[in-house]
């Protein structure tokens, strides 16, 4: 079966190649891949910029949904041609405290798809059943792929963030989880949120506020903080999500945010930070990293997508034959789409 394989430790280093296809243990699902989502960190490792360990070689893809196509002989309550979409958690250990606390996301023996075992650019991925959530039935394969970075925003603004109606709330970076966290703030009641954008953004900021964003700005032509400061009274942002992975955005996320408020962070990156941290024991900010997601948090995010609760439409750029994975990467990496989907 065709895989989109990363090769080599070097940019460009990706191909699509002939690989075996998997077999399942008793214990495992077999899923026939349907369609996924590209991910920014696909576009990193494609790249050679990631900032997080891979295996090699390594296919690509961890936002997927599909049919199951084969059942392991001890594996109860999934059957032959269900619709299912499959979370990241490829391998944990199932006995650590965050295992058995039901934070697994953080279990330190975790091995997500796409990173450290496989992942789903390809036609079947045998996975453990504990991950597999059923489709509802109005929920087409494109939407279901996209079911990840929606749990991720849900994670870090509704799970890990208070934000209260009313709130101020700054958004910045306008990739797929900026979007997802963009109408997270915007379901929790936000009345204020600014999304933030670059040079390469102009089309996915006019997305944002057609979905919600009441203002949009281009940090690199434009002063972030004195357009937030002339928002409400004028102290800042009561919380500020960075959904960028850019050392430089957290220095402005300081500078953005009220004191007393919150900063959130997604986004990962590898440049160092170069500046002082200062700002936050002055305003007695509270900073927190957010990753992943556990079961909940799907079973949520679908019941939010089979109510169009939260809106794709204007978020899926292009959906794409295997074949056409580099396209696919290019679109978004130009910024032409917010996300692309290839579909299997």
């Amino acid at each position: 079966m065709q895989a989109v394989v990363k090769y080599a430790r070097q940019e460009g280093a990706v191909e699509l190649r002939e690989i075996p296809e998997p077999s399942i243990t008793p214990d495992q699902v077999l899923i026939q891949v349907k369609a996924v989502g590209v991910c920014g960190s696909d576009i990193h490792m494609w790249r050679e910029n990631q900032s997080w360990p891979i295996k090699l070689p390594l296919v690509l893809g961890h936002e997927f949904c599909g049919v199951v196509a084969q059942v392991g002989a001890r594996v109860n309550g999934f059957r032959v041609g269900e619709r299912v979409a499959c979370e990241t958690a490829a391998e944990i250990c199932g006995e650590c405290v965050y295992c058995r606390s039901g934070n697994y996301n953080l279990c330190p023996k975790r091995r997500g798809f796409g990173a450290l075992l496989d992942g789903a650019m390809t036609q079947y991925v045998a996975v453990r059943p504990h991950i597999l959530h059923r489709l509802p039935a109005n929920v087409s394969f494109e939407y279901a792929a996209l079911t990840e970075p929606i749990c991720v925003a849900y994670n870090a603004l509704v799970e890990k963030t208070l934000i209260k109606p009313g709130d101020i709330v700054v958004i910045q970076g306008v990739g797929a989880i900026g979007m997802m966290a963009l109408q997270m703030a915007k379901l929790r009641g936000a009345s204020i949120i600014v999304a933030l954008g670059t040079d390469l953004d102009a089309r996915r900021l006019e997305i944002a506020r057609q979905l919600g964003a009441t203002h949009t700005l281009n940090v690199q032509r434009e002063d972030a903080c004195a357009l937030v400061q002339s928002l409400g009274d004028g102290f800042g942002a009561d919380v500020v999500v960075d959904c960028t992975g850019v050392s430089a955005a957290f220095k402005q996320s300081m500078a953005l945010v009220r004191p007393n408020g919150t900063i959130t962070k997604i986004g990962w990156g590898p440049q160092p930070f170069d500046a002082s941290l200062d700002p936050i024991v002055a305003k007695a900010v509270t900073v927190q990293g957010t990753f992943s997601h556990t079961y909940a948090t799907w079973e949520r995010v679908l019941r939010l997508i089979a109510n169009e609760q939260i809106h794709l439409a204007p978020i899926i750029g292009g959906v794409y034959p295997l074949a056409e994975w580099r396209e696919a990467f290019a679109r978004m990496e130009d910024g032409t789409n917010v996300k692309s989907v290839i579909a299997i």
